[in-house]
């Protein structure tokens, strides 16, 4: 026996002998029954039980569904991070989709299938875990560069993995990526953890700045050098001394000053624009563009030298899209940011949310994801935000997540059909290549409506 110690469950239920058979079938939680809305709260602030299993008909209506919306309701006012699994009747799936908008987890329809319930169970457990192990830990880390920067997926976790790998080092770093993908965050990622976090990391956005204008932005002017220089004025490499200059989108860096921006990186001396002083200059060098370099090089626009200078290293960020599952965390914590900074409660991702979250290709990264869940927060209605709030499209049902039931029912059929063809509708020889036996293989076929081979 496991030694782990059992996790509680609270189960809302009226019916005493409901509530025996459940306690049993149940019996590697620490259950815990209530009959009524009163006392349902007052075992939840008592426990604090991190499962509820929730029947909406309570006295003294237990026809209707009021009392257990209202039980829905008031736990998670004072414990939003319980998860509730409401049982209701086969004709009961408006119920059960109003009780999720209201925060219910999940739903487990009657009469019930003990398995699939175990199931729903176990992964609610789960990810009351892994919640309440994320914010111990965010409680209890000291702050880190790297925070802000949400990655799950291997491709970034990678990236991630090189950015605290190189950060200490003097490399000049080159951060490739389309627009949006967070190449500036991660510009700071690496200044923050580098021996110059305590010196000022200074970015100049080369795209942004008019061609004129850019030379004297980075490297300063003496007075008089231009018409309306009235003073002596530091650049930014200057400003930087010490610390980190951040050159983004350099793929857009005109030709004229790529030659002087490689004097520099070779010789680390700057002249002002009118000077003739050599300033020598202490700064890390991390560079940033969505461009195709070595193209640009081809095309005669960008410097190949330049580019063997700022790419000792060269760390290639994934869009949004090859990320997997990081769209929806990324979305998740920008919409709670989102709800903090406009004043709002803390809302949801629907389902259909979720969904279309996943099936979107992002084209504009986490810049458009953001702008997206913005806007949402501020539009939502109710506790959830929706695909709709969000001004995405519901994806088509094969990328809608489905009940684990209709999940299994789907796989159980394409294995019969599979085997029946491997074995040309021989059902014994099917029967054995799924390892199952006669009599259980036509029931999976009666279930599956799958005709029987003639």
């Amino acid at each position: 026996m496991s030694l782990r110690e059992k996790t509680r469950l609270l189960i809302v239920e009226d019916d005493p002998g409901l509530q025996r058979q459940l306690r049993w079938a149940l019996d590697e939680f620490e259950v815990e029954c209530a009959g009524t809305r009163e006392e349902a709260l007052a075992a939840a602030r008592r426990l604090a039980p991190p499962i509820v299993l929730q029947d909406l008909g309570l006295p003294p209506d237990p026809d209707g569904v009021e009392e257990g919306f209202a039980a829905i309701t008031e736990l998670l006012r004072f414990s939003p991070a319980t998860k509730i699994i409401v049982v209701t009747g086969r004709e009961g799936q408006e119920h059960a989709l109003r009780a999720i908008r209201l925060g219910a987890y999940d739903f487990c329809q009657k009469p019930i299938d003990m398995p699939v319930l175990a199931l729903i169970i176990d992964r609610a457990r789960r990810i009351h875990e892994l919640e309440s192990e994320n914010r111990r830990l965010a409680a209890s880390r000291p702050a880190n560069a790297l925070d802000g920067v949400i990655a799950a997926s291997e491709p970034m976790l990678k990236v991630c993995r090189l950015v605290q790998k190189l950060a200490p080092t003097q490399a000049t770093v080159l951060l490739l990526g389309e627009s949006g993908t967070g190449k500036e965050r991660l510009a700071q990622a690496l200044h923050g953890l580098s021996g110059r976090a305590g010196q000022p990391m200074v970015a100049i956005n080369c795209a942004a700045i008019p061609e004129n204008l850019l030379e004297s932005e980075l490297f300063g002017y003496e007075r008089g050098a231009f018409t309306g220089a009235v003073k002596q004025t530091r650049g930014k490499i200057e400003t930087a001394d010490g610390g980190t200059l951040f050159l983004d989108e350099i793929g857009d860096m005109p030709l004229a000053l790529q030659a002087k921006l490689l004097r520099f990186l070779q010789e680390r001396v700057i002249e002002r624009v009118g000077g003739r002083e050599l300033i020598q200059v202490d700064v890390r060098i991390i560079a940033a563009t969505h461009r195709d370099l070595k193209a640009a090089i081809l095309e005669k626009s960008f410097r190949e030298d330049l580019f063997y200078r700022i790419s000792e290293v060269t760390v290639n960020i994934p869009p949004l899209r090859e990320r997997g599952s990081d769209a929806v965390l990324i979305a998740n914590y920008l919409l709670q940011e989102a709800c903090r900074r406009h004043g709002k409660a803390q809302l949801k991702l629907s389902p259909d949310a979720i969904a279309a979250i996943e099936h979107y290709p992002w084209p504009g990264n986490v810049r458009e994801l953001e702008n997206r869940v913005n806007a949402a927060a501020i539009m939502a209605e109710g506790k959830m935000v929706t695909a709709e709030d969000l001004t995405l499209e519901q994806p088509e049902d094969g990328h809608v997540i489905l009940p684990l039931r209709e999940v299994r029912q789907r796989a159980e059929s394409a294995a019969v059909q599979r085997a029946l063809a491997i074995t040309g509708g021989n059902i014994s020889k099917a029967a054995e290549l799924l390892g199952v036996t006669r009599p259980t293989l036509y029931d999976l076929m009666e279930r599956t409506a799958i005709p029987a081979p003639k």
